[in-house]
């Protein structure tokens, strides 16, 4: 038999007829030489996307970015006087797991912020200490930006360059409530870095920190993006940007760069229950840090903007309890009498779900949206009030006057009754409290109970309704579902406790 060449036109039939018979048979396929042809010329085209590999990606190459911006990376050294114990051993605090590190170190705040207080001794004194942090150029002339907490109550302050060179600083200004601070040095044409958008960064994205980790200056570290937009215990101005990157004491004010050499951030908090890194890194976005940054060098400080509200996150139930239909926006929980919110017409049982068109999904976004703005600004509010959408404006008062206060519940959804014994608030306790209605609480029991309503607490309303009788009560928890909110002082605080009905 005459062997014939394996041409495109035999595999096309070939594959054909194999998958005709589902095997490795072969059957006969009749086609015309017109047919035959087109598929020949189909081959190639399918054989080469079929054996086209698949992309590979790349890890990012952050060389270039040290060497050309390394130079404006700065080490600070700062000197403080703390108070030490009598006996000169460092005053005792809670350290939560830091061995070894001094409590009265300036850097200890590094960690403090998410592990608690410290506390001071009766017989303490003054004494100097010494801590370490990074900070970042941003003018040729000396303009250096850097962390709140890393020149807090420093006496001395100095910058160490690249190049070997140190220089005092000056500390121009710094606003513990976004944790930035500026300081200057004499120095002139200083290497600089470009300042990026934090707004553009992406989940996933690829950023790298520069900075002094325990003094070893000039480190770098590399990770991506892990969430934008995030709320932290205390820091309700911020909206950090949490990262993966390797950061430790002595990072902090550091800057944080995207891919195209762009700071995006200041390096400025971890969350950790060991003292030491573990994955959850925190940066300051620049373009708020920007902001605080041009305030304080035309005036020395900052300024924030307040609503006069306390505000609580809106969970399953209080949703179902407001009938809203997602759980989302910022509760009221208490509104500042003749604060902004209060001329606007704000009262306690609203919930704030966008500021100036922007969104609340979650609590803590109302007050770092107020906080961006200027004291005196208008901002357009959109509240949730008796089942409907309502509109209001307010004009912000400033924030060094007051903060924005966030209200937490404690305590467990539970089915059953609602529990409570109730009775009118006497004078005297009217008096005492300066409540002018009410319902207080004798015993608290079944889901009441459970969602942490306690004896002695004050019944102030029901899904945002005023109640002055026990008849109030129960027709308003007749007419709710599956829960209800209740709004309780306790202390002279306010806050809504959600409670799940039977």
């Amino acid at each position: 038999m005459t062997k014939q060449p394996f041409t495109a036109s035999r595999l096309v039939l070939t594959l054909l007829a194999g998958s005709v018979l589902g095997g490795g048979g072969v059957a006969a396929v009749t086609m015309t030489h017109a047919q035959a042809t087109a598929l020949a010329s189909a081959v190639p085209a399918a054989v080469a996307s079929a054996s086209t590999p698949a992309p590979v990606m790349s890890l990012p190459d952050f060389s270039q970015i040290a060497q050309e911006h390394g130079a404006a990376v700065v080490n600070i050294t700062v000197t403080s006087l703390k108070k030490v114990s009598s006996d000169g051993g460092a005053v005792a605090s809670r350290q939560h797991g830091f061995p070894g590190m001094d409590p009265n170190d300036p850097f200890f705040e590094f960690f403090r912020r998410f592990q608690g207080q410290g506390g001071m001794g009766p017989n303490a004194s003054p004494s100097p200490t010494r801590g370490e942090g990074s900070g970042f150029i941003v003018s040729p002339d000396g303009i250096i930006m850097t962390n709140a907490h890393v020149v807090r109550d420093a006496t001395e302050v100095i910058v160490k360059l690249t190049d070997r060179r140190e220089f005092t600083a000056k500390v121009l200004g710094s606003d513990p409530k976004t944790d930035v601070a500026v300081i200057k040095i004499d120095a002139k044409n200083l290497p600089t870095v470009p300042l990026g958008h934090a707004s553009d960064l992406k989940v996933g994205e690829w950023v790298l920190a520069i900075g002094s980790p325990f003094g070893f200056e000039n480190s770098v570290t590399a990770g991506v993006v892990s969430a934008k937009g995030r709320s932290l215990p205390d820091d309700g101005f911020v909206p950090f940007i949490q990262t993966d990157v390797a950061v430790n004491p002595g990072n902090s004010g550091g800057p944080l760069f995207n891919t195209r050499g762009e700071v995006v951030g200041i390096n400025s908090q971890i969350y950790s229950q060991s003292g030491g890194y573990q994955g959850l890194s925190f940066a300051i976005p620049i373009e708020l840090a920007n902001k605080v940054k041009d305030q304080i060098v035309a005036t020395g400080h900052a300024t924030h903007a307040r609503l006069g509200v306390a505000i609580q996150e809106v969970n399953q139930t209080l949703a179902d309890s407001f009938h809203l239909d997602h759980p989302e926006g910022a509760l009221v929980s208490s509104v500042d009498a003749g604060g902004p919110a209060d001329k606007a017409g704000l009262k306690s049982g609203d919930v704030i779900l966008k500021v100036n068109g922007q969104t609340i999904v979650d609590s803590s976004d109302l007050p770092s949206l107020i906080g961006e703005s200027a004291p005196g600004e208008k901002v357009s509010l959109e509240v949730w009030r008796n089942g409907q959408r309502q509109s209001f404006t307010a004009r912000l008062g400033d924030a060094s006057d007051h903060s924005e206060k966030t209200a937490s519940t404690s305590g467990a959804d539970a089915k059953g009754h609602l529990g409570l014994a109730l009775r009118p608030l006497q004078p005297q306790e009217k008096r005492d409290s300066g409540i002018d209605s009410g319902l207080m609480i004798e015993d608290s029991a079944g889901a009441a109970a459970l969602a942490g309503v306690q004896p002695g607490d004050v019944l102030l309303a029901v899904n945002g309704s005023p109640v002055q009788s026990l008849d109030q009560v129960r027709a308003l928890v007749a007419k709710s579902d599956k829960s209800v909110a209740l709004l309780i002082e306790r202390d002279g605080s306010k806050i809504f406790v959600p409670v799940r009905l039977g």
